[in-house]
């Protein structure tokens, strides 16, 4: 998952090598989430992970995520080519999120949450790599920061296809059936939990997307009230990019603990408390810009272990609640409708952000985290909610 931010890792050294626009540069961004959601959508409508084994799904994604994400570093010059490319590897990695999922909860029935935690948070991890490996490469070398990402992507692939095997709770390939991947929002309980992933996406990666650019902008503008020169080269970027990674990389943690959590306290319960404190964060981090980074790191830290904590809970209700045979279906029709809805807020964040400037521009993304809280409480008063974790909803 190295490959999802690596363009957007280099979006400073391409903004100054390209000369490419705020506008082109945002594209380079949500190309990946499109690609992504044309890639599920296709998925879901073919039934992929249901009908070929997900291990064989995933390391072909990888391997084919790995040479689009380096055609990128070798062979691109300008936006339009870079855009075409990052659209590419956002379909690719459609075939490793969705199919890692249904390949852990072959492996588990008690404590799946946890078991989907640990894989949303290596997820998390991964997407966070990118800004540690630019710790070590100078904005000029972004190439071999880009192409790096890649060969972790083909260990990836090679991890997947040649130590990891079927689960004891595998099932044998499905029926073809296009109509399941709607299935997923005429259910009452699946569209309460999808409802809550919506919300939880909403903000989920504006905020992964914005807050190196937020980091960046507010360490600038500390200096500069200080009477600091605000572009201070290579310290400047490195300290930057590593709050990035130390923010978006917390989130590893707050998902093992919420999965731990969810199997013993209950999914719904968990989901309610991350959200509340992902949204306060998402409300008040904007009154801090421009802090010293002591007063903001711990803050944007809260932020960065809260906004991801739940979401591998709404993805263990799905396989709770949804036909066993069409689990992989289920699973990214979810991912492609809440990944859909992130392109709005990442292209919202921006403009927010010249209208209101930063102080409150975050604040919209808590709009998500109260229709998520709102869509769970319901599902816990759903009579299906006592198939959700053993019961523990």
């Amino acid at each position: 998952m190295t490959l999802w931010f690596s363009g957007s890792a280099v979006l400073p050294a391409l903004t100054r090598e390209w000369g490419i626009s705020s506008s082109q540069a945002t594209w380079l961004t949500l190309a990946v989430q499109l690609g992504f959601v044309a890639g599920t959508l296709l998925s879901a409508a073919l039934n992929l992970s249901d009908v070929i084994n997900p291990r064989y799904v995933f390391g072909a994604s990888c391997l084919l995520g790995a040479m689009a994400n380096a055609s990128f570093a070798l062979w691109c010059h300008s936006a339009h080519f870079g855009i075409v490319l990052r659209f590419l590897t956002g379909m690719f990695l459609a075939g490793v999120y969705p199919p890692g999922m249904k390949i852990i909860a072959t492996w588990f029935r008690e404590q799946r949450g946890f078991a989907i935690g640990m894989l949303i948070g290596a997820l998390t991890l991964g997407k966070a790599t990118p800004y540690l490996i630019n710790y070590f490469f100078t904005l000029e070398r972004w190439k071999e920061a880009m192409l790096s990402a890649s060969g972790l992507a083909v260990v990836g692939a090679f991890v997947v296809m040649g130590f990891v095997n079927d689960g004891p709770f595998h099932l044998p390939a499905s029926q073809f059936n296009f109509h399941y991947m709607w299935k997923v929002f005429r259910e009452p309980a699946l569209r309460l939990a999808n409802f809550g992933y919506l919300g939880h996406m909403w903000e989920l990666y504006a905020m992964w997307t914005w807050t190196p650019v937020f980091i960046r902008e507010s360490v600038v503008e500390w200096r500069l009230r200080r009477g600091m020169d605000g572009a201070a080269g290579l310290s400047h970027h490195a300290v930057a990019e590593a709050v990035s990674f130390g923010v978006i990389g917390a989130g590893f943690l707050g998902c093992v603990l919420a999965g731990w959590l969810a199997d013993r306290w209950g999914r719904t319960r968990t989901t309610i408390v991350a959200l509340a404190i992902s949204g306060a964060c998402s409300l008040s981090a904007g009154l801090f810009f421009g802090s010293s980074l002591i007063v903001l790191a711990p803050l944007m830290l809260v932020w960065g272990f809260s906004v991801v904590a739940d979401s591998a809970q709404f993805s263990a209700c799905i396989t709770e609640l949804c036909q066993p045979e069409y689990m992989g279906t289920a699973l990214t029709m979810q991912t492609s409708v809440g990944f859909l809805l992130t392109t709005a807020t990442i292209e919202l964040i921006p403009h927010a952000e010249q209208l209101l400037s930063w102080r409150w521009a975050f604040a919209l993304l808590a709009l998500g985290p109260l229709f998520g809280i709102y869509s769970m409480i319901r599902l816990r008063h759903r009579p299906e909610a006592i198939q959700i974790a053993g019961g523990r909803k």
